[in-house]
């Protein structure tokens, strides 16, 4: 028995028709070739680079490369010359089983600027698959009591091929007591039957030996064949006959093992045990209907047995016998077309190639950051599937060809502010309920030279001893240069370490001459395209005790009487003492003159209060 696939012969005819002798063709940015299967390592597909719009010269600078989802890399191309050609061996059949159309899907990408560019390369049938009778030999059990006219059902050959490459024709041995009775059905298969000529004499033949060969429609056409062994029978006048030649019935994908699908009844006319019937699978059911359905030789009751998809098989041909239980045995046949109903029981499938990563904080909004495929086994809405992210995020997604998406950068991002974002992609079928699948993409923000170093403090006040020694650290957080503010030759006070930022001390300070310097620090990065910052620094210079006093007279004359005690107070006019102090080995020594003066250096009249001077 057969197991037929959704589309019918007639479809797959006519969109060969539409897509032969199609060599390439643009439309909404997509390519189209089309290669015969088998093709060898080598051969020419198409002028990529020339259909595309591109120069041969600029596919290895703008790093052309080219992406195919979920498939081997059946293509290639030369960068020499910008040719797509076969790389690997491509099976048709392998490839897409009895789908009307194989084609595969490629993506194309240029950089610099970057460019995405989708070809399709349709896959050719070739007659490379010979008809197939599921046995070699077929054993045929007629009564002799059967009259001329009578039809056997055979089953017939499969081939793998498609259109033209799959249409059969039958030819019979030749012989005098049987002829082959071909009828076309209304999806152009054929059924073949065996039909009786002359009334068989079991007396005269107990057995013929007959060859049945399948031919297809390729060029050059390829053949099968069975033999077919039929050994002539005695008694048994009636065959089992079932109410209907052929049965219809649906199942859903997910029906659950053990559920009944149909119940068949046979009935017989002889009496007896040639009445009792058993059921049976036919002997050209394949393997795949065994494993998935179980038919009770008693009840005649169908079951499923295995696991149903849809996606696999969503049409079982299944020829079922009844054959009674006389001495001589005759069966009778009909058909069961059982059609698998789809379920949402697939989700969706994601793809993710990254292109552009890391994304620099600079890139302009539309910049292309993640191609995305999406894919699901399940027809109709539930095999429809729309794509989304989160909301609030700098990135959106656009619809490009078929079930391909672009992830885009929408909007500016600053890398100081968020340096890389977690984007969980999610696609929902539209089955009920829905299925979802979702997929993780860690877009990591390039950091680019866009801050200018910042400096802590505008203006800093530091305090250094005016005798600070050359080399003295005053500060070691500023950085890079220095620069006058009120004093331009600042080189010669003071100097700055251009990698620590430690200011220190280059010259002699002096507080009486001056007690706060000014200095700008410049802080410059090493960015491709420098930036700076600066600050204000207030140095104040502290006094130390580096002049000695001086006093303004030499000598001074006081009258005190010989005879005065210790701690005599020697009153004069209140006036100041001005002597002139010298040191030796860090020692004062005693005034050498002295002088008397107004109060505040006045040069008038001495005023009433004394001034007292103590003996020691």
């Amino acid at each position: 028995m057969a197991v037929f696939r959704r589309d019918s012969l007639v479809t797959r005819q006519l969109l060969r028709l539409v897509l032969l002798h199609t060599a390439w063709e643009v439309g909404s940015g997509q390519v189209r070739y089309s290669v015969p299967e088998e093709s060898k390592h080598g051969t020419f597909v198409g002028r990529l680079a020339q259909d595309l719009g591109l120069e041969v010269a600029e596919l290895v600078p703008r790093m052309f490369r080219m992406v195919s989802n979920g498939r081997r890399d059946y293509f290639e191309v030369n960068l020499q010359n910008g040719v797509l050609f076969v790389n690997s061996r491509v099976d048709r059949e392998e490839l897409c089983g009895q789908s009307p159309l194989c084609a595969i899907d490629l993506e194309v990408i240029v950089d610099k600027p970057l460019r995405i560019f989708h070809v399709e390369v349709e896959i050719q049938d070739i007659n490379d698959n010979a008809p197939v009778f599921s046995i070699n030999e077929l054993n045929l059990f007629i009564s002799e009591s059967r009259l001329p006219g009578s039809r056997f059902p055979l089953e017939g050959a499969s081939d793998a091929d498609i259109g033209t490459n799959s249409l059969l024709t039958y030819k019979l041995s030749s012989n005098k007591y049987f002829t082959l009775d071909v009828q076309v059905r209304n999806d152009h298969n054929k059924l073949a039957a065996l039909g009786l000529k002359k009334a068989l004499d079991r007396e005269e033949t107990t057995e013929h030996i007959l060859l049945l060969t399948a031919t297809d429609g390729g060029k050059p056409e390829l053949t099968g064949t069975v033999q077919l062994v039929i050994t002539v029978l005695d008694a048994n006048d009636n065959a089992p006959v079932f109410n209907q030649s052929v049965y219809e019935v649906t199942v859903l994908e997910n029906t659950a093992k053990g559920t009944l699908v149909i119940k068949l009844n046979a009935t017989d006319l002889d009496e007896g045990t040639n009445k009792n019937i058993s059921y049976s699978f036919g002997n050209f059911v394949p393997p795949i209907v065994r494993a998935a359905f179980n038919l009770n030789s008693d009840t005649g009751e169908i079951r499923v047995k295995g696991d149903l998809d849809y996606e696999h098989v969503e049409l079982y041909e299944i020829r079922v016998e009844a054959q009674d239980k006389g001495h001589q045995p005759m069966t009778g046949q009909c058909s069961v077309l059982l059609h698998v109903l789809d379920v949402n029981d697939n989700a969706p499938e994601l793809a993710v190639t990254s292109l552009s990563l890391p994304v620099p904080e600079d890139a302009a909004p539309g910049t292309v950051v993640a191609l995305i495929s999406v894919s699901d086994r399940d027809s109709g809405d539930n095999g429809k599937v729309t794509c989304s992210i989160p909301p609030n995020l700098p990135f959106q997604l656009v619809s490009t060809f078929k079930n391909y998406h672009s992830l885009v950068l929408a909007e500016a991002v600053d890398r100081e502010r968020v340096s890389e974002y977690k984007i969980l992609v999610t696609a929902r079928d539209e089955g009920t309920p829905p299925l979802s699948a979702s997929s993780s993409i860690l877009v990591p923000i390039a950091d680019v030279n866009d801050n200018a170093p910042e400096l802590a403090v505008t203006s800093l006040s530091l305090p250094v001893p005016e005798d600070a020694a050359p080399g003295t650290g005053i500060n070691k957080d500023i950085l890079y240069t220095l620069r006058g503010v009120t004093q331009p030759n600042v080189s010669a006070t003071f100097r700055i370490d251009s990698n620590t930022g430690e200011i220190s001390v280059n010259g002699e300070l002096d507080f009486e001459n001056t007690k706060l310097h000014e200095v700008r620090v410049e802080a410059t990065d090493k960015g491709n395209f420098p930036l700076s910052g600066h600050c204000n620094v207030f140095i104040e210079v502290l006094d130390v005790n580096d002049n000695i006093p001086e006093l303004a007279v030499t000598s001074l004359s006081l009258p005190v009487p010989e005879d005065a005690p210790p701690g005599t107070v020697v009153t004069q006019s209140r006036r100041t003492l001005h002597c002139q102090i010298s040191t030796e080995g860090g020692k004062m020594l005693p005034p050498k003159s002295c002088r008397l003066g107004s109060p505040s250096g006045s040069t008038g009249p001495a005023p009433s209060a004394p001034t007292l001077l103590a003996l020691h």
